[in-house]
């Protein structure tokens, strides 16, 4: 579970520093920002599928951050100008809404597990005593 937190925050945190360096840095510098993000991701969604209890839901999220890195190297390297901006801006975006999801996703699963500790009655170890009384 730990290793699942931790995957999705980095996409995050890597998704939104790239946000602000679409807007803030030069074509040359944003390129090689978010190929590097990009080619990140894609050896962090290596390193993390090797943990089984990450759920279909995340494995979808994976899916889609992997298409997702794939298409922002190769238009990271295709596209120049005012086309880059806009491409990596939003595939930034689409870094921090994936890395967001899958950290909104493990919040859930952990709050179920939480809910169904906390679901038995208070009552509940009185009735057993009392079980035991009349056995």
């Amino acid at each position: 579970m730990i290793q699942r937190f931790i995957s999705n925050l980095a996409l995050a945190i890597a998704g939104a520093v790239a946000v602000v360096a679409t807007q803030a840095f030069s074509d040359g510098i944003i390129r090689w920002l978010l190929f590097g993000v990009s080619l990140g991701a894609l050896v962090l969604l290596a390193l993390v599928q090797r943990d089984p209890a990450r759920g279909r839901l995340q494995h979808v999220l994976d899916a889609g951050t992997g298409a997702l890195a794939v298409w922002s190297a190769v238009a990271s390297v295709v596209y120049s100008g005012s086309t880059l901006m806009w491409l990596s801006l939003g595939e930034a975006i689409g870094f921090v809404v994936l890395g967001v999801a899958g950290l909104l996703v493990h919040e859930m699963q952990t709050e179920r597990v939480v809910r169904a500790l906390e679901a038995v009655p208070a009552d509940a170890g009185d009735r057993a005593e009392d079980l035991q009384a009349a056995a």
